[in-house]
């Protein structure tokens, strides 16, 4: 591409490709693609980029068509990849002039610059730190910006890089330039300050852009750039400088005011600096060592000291707090339980924060984060009674929490008493004694006090285990606290609840849930919705518990159930919905049946919240889950909730909609659990089964599940489902075989295995173009014993169930082997006695045995060269099925089932699906459960010996182990 001639043709369709009208637009978009990989087309990208006096739209789409061109073709390797010559001269070109007057182009200029860098510098590119380094001390004020920018971004970028090799080069070059980024640092930091404080605010913004970006660079050179920095004195320096620094900056918050132009900039700043702390302690524990004293002298002096007032703000303090918390929890000042394994700088790092955290220090933090931070603020209490939807929601752990300061505060809280327990205990016992009794409700600082402290009890609960007596403290108060109905007290209420949750599963007794569930159900009828939904997360842990008990539960659960559905009715945010639709969810799962008589409103409502929820894939993905517990507590009831239910699945699994990407998992299980519970076949429930194909293609995580739904329409209804979709689902497993592991080979073949046995004829039939392919497996002796045993499985079953198709097959294989059919089934029956130890089920052994007793009687001389191997593998058999009457002496076979019943269920059993009625009724007509096996060898061997004569059979029986024979004797002693 001629740079001159083209720069028209290109500067037209980059023009016409920020058109608003999609005819101008689209093509203009595919011919500058069709250009991507033209040579000379990037170098005339630079020459519109930095035209300046062309229109910034286009300029800023020539940027981004030029970085994706860095990413797709600056590699040697790449496809197409730029010729050296054209890098070289783009190269030359980018860091020619640093005069770039838009800053998002500025911005993205440097990004692209830095992408180059991190594929050339410094081999290919020596001279773009020089150059750097050289344009960030000119005069102009829009070149040294754009040059500090740009070195800024190549710092990044180059210190992100993880390869040993890459890493040398980045610390030898942070060696060579640290000197001069400090006094670059320190410079414009000087200029800044000296600007301010002479009130020259629009000069002192501009500086501290720079003193912005300066740091920025430290930052990635301090923490990135050397292996050991406690020994180089420059970046120890620059440390402890932060810190003065730190102090100069927040008094100009203070002295700039809240309104200055500038006080972003300033904010941002501050954080940068602690960033600085906070990376340097991650990256560098131990030589963070002798920055331990000052770095808690100065978090705690402005967070828990008059020091900051007036001059913090909420990121700072988060920041500071984040500091206190990774000094306290570091494992690498944790001295070993054996203090002579410890290291010395873990010692010293020890005995700097012993220093520290005295006793005055730690109560003055626990109590100020306890009496100041924990309280409820003016703009949470209007949330609470504006909008007390989000208010909760962020309460009871939303994911993006409005006020990001509490959970710090809360965490920092945690981790303090948690490694100085034995110190704050009494201290915080003490504040809650301070509480004891009835707090007047009219007195708003007690009762946001009281709330605090009950959260930092309920916060503390594991640490606070042998020091309260929970028990009688719900008893004697809490209880009581419940009760008091005054508006006022709702804060109270809700924490007390919320209280009682975090204790349940650390002390409670049982013989008190009774009181709690009467409590859960007076506070669900609470007017205040805070308190309503608190409850009900409550509510969730109690049920969720492993101490539940269904029977407590059972005389509150229509009541309690009536309320969750009125509180999911009553909010509106899709947030809280799908709170509370967990709790729901949560209640159906535990008490399981118990649940039938109460869902009706709930099944009428759920396709409502369905149809609403439309745009809110997370929403439903919490209707799905409901459902799932729903159909498991409805069994075979749920077939009522088909016109809603089946629709419903057939949307979250067929991938080509949209919301499949979020409704899949969910709609996977739930269309399992169904199956498993339907008490028989609809033309609607076979004919989801559409979807299967395309999700048995994608070979995904849900692989599994997607196996087990295949089983479950098996066990339903084989005729109609082999009928109907064996084809479709054969061509799957034959695609699937073709790359999958081990276990998926398995779980295909199990699939074949139980729709043989489910359906002999039938199953043989539809799947017989996976058969060969076992045959071949047995034959060839594969080598994983778990797929072995699964081949052999299946060939027990075709064997034993459908012996005429088994003749067929061996027929077909014989010819593939070009070996005689008996030739053949000798080298089969070989193969499958070789590797019967690869068989570890019951079941499968037992199978073998009587699919290869099922060869006789039989005068064919292979079968009786092989008797042998039958035999032993008959006794084996009997020794693993057989167990002795101790009384009668007489061996019975364990694995007969004479009969079906309903099991007797235990308190906490799960009633059987329908699926597992199914699998019972199939297992009275399965050989394996319904023929006795010392009854099977029996009748095989009478039946050989009637057929060869008593001398042949004896001669037959010689060639057994005398051993193994007088085994079987046992076995068939008495018939």
């Amino acid at each position: 591409m001629d740079i001159n001639s083209a720069s028209t043709i290109v500067l037209q369709a980059l023009t016409q490709a920020t058109s608003q009208d999609t005819a101008v637009l689209k093509p203009a978009e595919e011919q500058l693609k069709q250009w991507e990989t033209q040579p000379g087309f990037y170098s005339v990208l630079l020459n519109i980029f930095t035209n300046h006096s062309l229109d910034v739209n286009v300029r800023w789409l020539a940027v981004l068509y030029f970085k994706n061109g860095i990413e797709r073709y600056w590699r040697r390797v790449a496809p197409h990849s730029l010729s050296e010559e054209e890098k070289s001269s783009l190269r030359a070109g980018l860091i020619t002039n640093f005069n770039e007057p838009v800053n998002q182009i500025a911005t993205q200029i440097a990004v692209l610059i830095a992408k180059v860098a991190r594929l050339d510098c410094p081999r290919q590119w020596p001279e773009l730190i020089p150059i750097l380094l050289e344009s960030v001390k000119v005069q102009d004020g829009l070149q040294q910006h754009r040059a500090l920018l740009t070195f800024y971004h190549v710092t990044k970028t180059l210190a992100s890089k993880r390869l040993a090799a890459d890493r040398r080069l980045f610390q030898d070059l942070a060696s060579g330039i640290y000197s001069f980024a400090c006094s670059l640092w320190n410079h414009h930091t000087d200029t800044f300050l000296q600007q301010i404080c002479a009130g020259d605010e629009a000069a002192a913004t501009s500086s501290l852009e720079r003193t912005l970006l300066s740091l920025k660079v430290l930052r990635k050179l301090t923490v990135h750039g050397f292996v050991e920095p406690h020994q180089n004195m420059e970046v120890m320096g620059f440390l402890n400088t932060v810190f003065e620094r730190l102090k100069q900056f927040l008094e100009c918050c203070r002295q700039v005011g809240p309104d200055s132009n500038c006080r972003e900039k300033l904010e941002k700043t501050i954080l940068l600096y602690t960033k600085v702390l906070l990376d340097f302690l991650e990256y560098h524990p131990y030589p963070f060592t002798p920055l331990i004293q000052r770095s808690l002298e100065f978090a705690v002096s402005y967070v828990f000291t008059e020091a900051g007032t007036g001059i913090t703000f909420e990121r700072f303090i988060v920041q500071c707090l984040n500091l206190i918390k990774m000094i306290v929890k570091n494992d690498a000042y944790k001295p070993a339980k054996n203090i002579e394994d410890s290291k010395p700088e873990t010692l010293e790092a020890h005995k700097i924060k012993t220093a520290f955290f005295t006793y005055p220090t730690l109560t003055e933090i626990c109590r100020r984060l306890v009496s100041h931070f924990f309280l409820l603020t003016e703009e949470e209490l209007t949330m609470w009674e504006e909008d007390p939807e989000s208010f909760a929601v962020e309460e009871t752990g939303g994911d993006s929490w409005k006020y990001s300061l509490r959970p710090s505060t809360e965490v920092l809280f945690l981790d303090i008493f948690h490694n100085y327990s034995q110190t704050l205990t009494p201290v915080l016992l003490e504040m809650v004694q301070n509480l004891h009794g009835p707090t007047n409700v009219e007195d708003s600082a007690h009762l946001l006090i009281k709330d605090a402290v009950y959260n930092a009890v309920g916060l503390a609960a594991y640490e606070l285990f042998d020091n309260v007596d929970f028990d009688q403290w719900f008893k004697n108060q809490l209880l009581a606290e419940l009760h008091v109905s005054h508006n006022s007290y709702k804060l109270i209420r809700r924490r007390v609840i919320w209280l009682i949750g975090q204790w349940i599963s650390v002390k409670f007794k049982s013989e008190l849930r009774p009181l709690l569930y009467e409590a859960i159900l007076n506070l669900m009828q609470d007017p205040d919705l805070v308190v309503r939904i608190e409850t009900a997360t409550t509510l969730k842990l109690a049920v969720d518990d492993f101490e539940f008990r269904t029977e407590q539960f059972l005389p509150y659960l229509e009541s309690i159930f009536s309320l969750l559905f009125q509180l999911l009715q009553q909010v509106t945010e899709c947030d809280t919905k799908m709170h509370v639709l967990h709790v729901i969810s949560c209640v159906i799962e535990r008490v399981n049946v118990q649940i039938r008589p109460y869902v009706e409103c709930l099944v009428q409502y759920l396709p409502l919240l369905w149809k609403q929820s439309d745009e809110h894939n997370m929403l439903r993905c919490a209707i799905l889950t409901t459902l799932i517990h729903l159909v498991q507590g409805l069994g075979a009831e749920s077939k009522n909730l088909y016109p809603f239910l089946l629709p419903v699945i057939q949307l979250s699994t067929d991938v080509t909609q949209p919301p499949h990407v979020y409704l899949l998992e969910d709609g996977l299980e739930l269309w399992l659990v169904t199956l498993e519970n339907s008490p028989s076949i609809t033309p609607e429930l076979l004919r989801i089964f559409q979807n299967m194909p395309a999700l048995l293609a994608m070979s995904s995580e849900n692989l599994r599940t997607c196996f087990q739904i295949v089983n479950a329409y098996i066990f339903l209804s084989s005729s109609e489902f082999l009928q109907n979709y064996a084809a479709a689902l054969c061509q799957s497993f034959c695609e699937l075989l073709k790359d999958i592991t081990t276990e998926g080979q398995v779980q295909v073949l199990k699939v074949v295995e139980i729709a043989i046995k489910v359906n002999p004829a039938l199953g043989t039939h539809m799947f017989q173009s996976l058969l060969p392919s076992v045959f071949r497996g047995v034959i060839d002796g594969e080598r994983y014993p778990v797929v072995m045993s699964t081949y052999l499985g299946v060939m027990g079953r075709v064997l034993l169930q459908n012996g005429s198709f088994f003749s067929s097959l061996l027929t077909q294989m014989a010819v593939e082997f070009h070996q005689e059919m008996d030739q053949l089934l000798g080298s089969l029956i070989e193969m499958w006695v070789d590797r019967m130890d690869n068989i570890t089920q019951p079941e499968r052994r037992k199978l073998s045995a009587l699919a290869l007793l099922s060869l006789l009687p039989s005068d064919n001389s292979v079968i009786q060269d092989k008797f042998c191997g039958i035999i032993n593998i008959s006794v084996e058999a009997l020794h693993d099925v057989m167990t002795e009457d101790p009384e009668t002496r007489t061996f019975k076979d364990c694995m007969l089932m004479s009969h079906f019943e309903e099991p007797k269920l235990t308190e906490d059993e799960e009633p059987p699906t329908e699926q597992d009625k199914r699998k019972k009724m199939l297992a009275l007509k399965d050989p394996v459960h319904s023929v006795p096996l010392q009854q099977f060898v029996y009748e095989k061997l009478k039946a050989q010996q009637g057929l060869i004569g008593d001398q042949s059979f004896q001669t037959l029986m010689e060639t057994v182990d005398t051993e193994i024979v007088k085994q079987l004797q046992e076995f068939l002693q008495g018939l």
